[in-house]
């Protein structure tokens, strides 16, 4: 009788156990879960980012949830309170703002210096030229009717687009053919597609195989556009996995996967400010 009475003690204990670290593994994973905090990024890095957050949840086993777009449409989105915790700006104007209203638990870093380039679908009469002089011939002569660009007021990437066709005094001629994409990866849709003869898109957006099997590219001189220093910035109330993915994205391992995707290193001015390379 008494060893009945033990095992059967036994058994229970072993079932409650049992029930307890299932208990356990359950708040832990809701935590987990939990924990997985939303990051706005800028669409020039969408590839570059989705790779590195796939490193970061290799390395660390924690995962982020990516939403990309313009920055102005995401820097408005953080002011009316959207709960992201960390900002990648496509420049430092709009991650310097939210600094400003104290939206932010630092003073931001820039992690990636982007580029531009002239991007030209295949089959377009438009020739790859770094100095834009057969993208004014060809808007004298017709064979230019729509150039992709993203739209000035909301995205860095087509302000510095603005900025290299007014340096080749082509922007008031140019400016009636726009297709402007909401953002940047919009706008190298809109090139890539065959939408436009020609776009002025991101460097890093080229790099993706469904872009760049489908045209050509030449970058553009630094020079020709303020610098695409890109800043981001750890927002109020962010979790300690959205820390942790910040620093990872300043680390040797993410400036790699930077670099894979053609953005410069923080600081970078580099000699290409003085000339440009044909790629693609």
């Amino acid at each position: 009788m008494f060893h009945r009475i033990r095992r059967r003690l036994t058994d229970r204990l072993s079932t409650l156990a049992a029930l307890a670290i299932l208990i356990a593994v359950l708040i832990a994973r809701g935590a987990h879960a939990a924990d997985m905090p939303t990051i706005a990024a800028a669409s020039s890095v969408q590839y570059a980012l989705t790779d590195i957050a796939a490193e970061f949840r290799r390395e660390t086993g924690r995962g982020v949830r990516l939403a990309f777009g313009a920055s102005g449409n995401l820097r408005r989105q953080i002011a009316d309170g959207a709960p992201f915790e960390l900002f990648l700006s496509a420049d430092e104007g709009y991650a310097d703002a939210l600094v400003r209203e104290k939206r932010t638990l630092d003073a931001g870093v820039v992690y990636a210096v982007g580029r531009l380039v002239l991007f030209v679908p295949n089959g377009s009469p438009i020739k790859l030229d770094a100095t834009l002089a057969d993208l004014g011939a060809a808007l004298r002569d017709g064979r230019l009717r729509k150039l992709a660009i993203a739209n000035p007021a909301l995205a860095p990437y087509g302000r510095a687009a603005q900025q290299a066709l007014e340096r080749a005094d082509l922007w008031q001629r140019a400016e009636v053919h726009l297709v402007q994409g909401e953002n940047i990866s919009q706008a190298a849709q809109f090139a890539a597609s065959g939408a436009a003869q020609a776009g002025i898109i991101a460097y890093s957006l080229t790099r993706e195989p469904g872009i760049a099997e489908r045209g050509r590219f030449v970058l553009l001189p630094a020079c020709d556009h303020a610098p695409l220093a890109q800043k981001m910035v750890l927002l109020k109330g962010a979790s300690a996995t959205a820390r942790a993915f910040e620093a990872f994205v300043q680390s040797a391992k993410a400036r790699a996967i930077f670099a894979r995707y053609g953005f410069e290193p923080p600081g970078a001015r580099s000699a290409a400010n003085h000339g440009a390379t044909p790629a693609g």
